[in-house]
């Protein structure tokens, strides 16, 4: 009676598993093979979502709303965040293959490096896009990349500085993230605007440190302060996104020269929003991370109905100023 007892809990403790692996699924961690052949009895299939981090309110947004729009279509989700880790990521991408996904979704941590494993997934007939971030790697195809146009928001980032050191001039530095496309885009559009400017500019604006930001709140802080100290007189920062310019903002808070130094972000999250609004941080080109994912999405369906979609899809930005954050209800 005692193993009899035993087995009925088991079978209980089983029967809730499977009943709760029917649900969507938001998390860090790998999913097994039973895990996707369960979410996908009673629906049409699973769309595999694998962002850099869902730790940042901005992937966190992305991987809800694909989820939200999604469901309606018969879709379930898994969406995974690999927490700045490409080999992570790589790992949740072979899962996704092994357990026949019916699309993955990704928004590589390196955009370089992503490129055997959709190769991989391309290979096993597995339908790839990519969101935010694209591949820079020409070893995968993707079908579709959805994006904020992050070379147009490096530009408004520029023309910001602009605004601000214009007559002056002055040296001012970068807060970069190498690895990603959409950071790249950013650099090089500010620097476009910025080399422009310094053409018949009285006062040039230099670029005089480009340190990484990590994307976050800790290495945007440790970086500027890299940077004050070799570069005490800089007058301007240009952060790749909010976190690290709310980092970079500690940093020269400590430093006592929050006078001296205008900083410009890139986002428009809502901690960006507010940190504008109370002068921490000058302006944002701002991006809109819902209207990717529900983009993404619709790109999805019309690819699975057999319809030739556009190989990508860029999404404007636009720039978010003190008067914005004012007249802003949400905040």
């Amino acid at each position: 009676m005692k193993h009899q007892s035993c087995l009925l809990v088991l079978v209980t403790i089983a029967a809730a598993s499977l009943a709760c692996n029917h649900q969507n699924q938001s998390t860090d961690s790998s999913f097994s093979r039973s895990t996707a052949e369960n979410s996908t009895t009673s629906t049409k299939g699973t769309i595999g979502v694998s962002l850099m981090t869902l730790t940042n309110p901005f992937f966190k947004v992305i991987g809800d709303t694909i989820t939200a729009e999604a469901l309606p279509h018969g879709y379930n989700t898994v969406v995974l965040g690999a927490n700045e880790d490409a080999v992570k990521q790589t790992s949740q991408v072979k899962d996704f293959i092994v357990t026949r996904v019916s699309a993955i979704v990704l928004a590589p941590y390196d955009s370089h490096g992503i490129g055997p494993v959709i190769a991989e997934a391309n290979e096993a007939g597995i339908p790839v896009f990519t969101v935010d971030n694209g591949c820079l790697s020409p070893d995968g195809k993707v079908v579709c990349h959805v994006a904020t146009d992050n070379l147009q928001g490096g530009e408004q980032a520029g023309h910001a500085m602009i605004e601000c050191l214009g007559e002056q001039g002055g040296k001012i530095a970068i807060l970069d993230h190498k690895l990603t496309q959409s950071c790249i885009d950013r650099v090089t559009g500010f620097k476009k605007v910025l080399n422009q400017h310094n053409e018949t500019a009285d006062n040039p604006i230099e670029v005089v440190s480009e340190l990484k930001s990590g994307g976050n709140r800790q290495t945007g802080y440790a970086s500027t302060q890299d940077i004050l100290q070799s570069h005490p007189d800089i007058v301007g920062v240009f952060a790749i996104n909010d976190p690290s310019a709310l980092g970079a903002h500690a940093a020269i808070d400590e430093d006592g020269k929050l006078e001296q130094i205008v900083i410009i972000g890139f986002d428009g999250q809502p901690e960006g929003k507010k940190a504008i609004r109370d002068g921490k941080i000058f302006a944002d080109p701002i991006q809109f991370p819902d209207r990717m994912a529900k983009m993404t999405v619709d790109i999805i369906l019309r690819h699975f109905d057999g319809e030739t979609v556009k190989s990508e899809v860029l999404i404007p930005t636009e720039l978010y100023r003190k008067a914005d954050a004012d007249a802003d209800e949400s905040l």
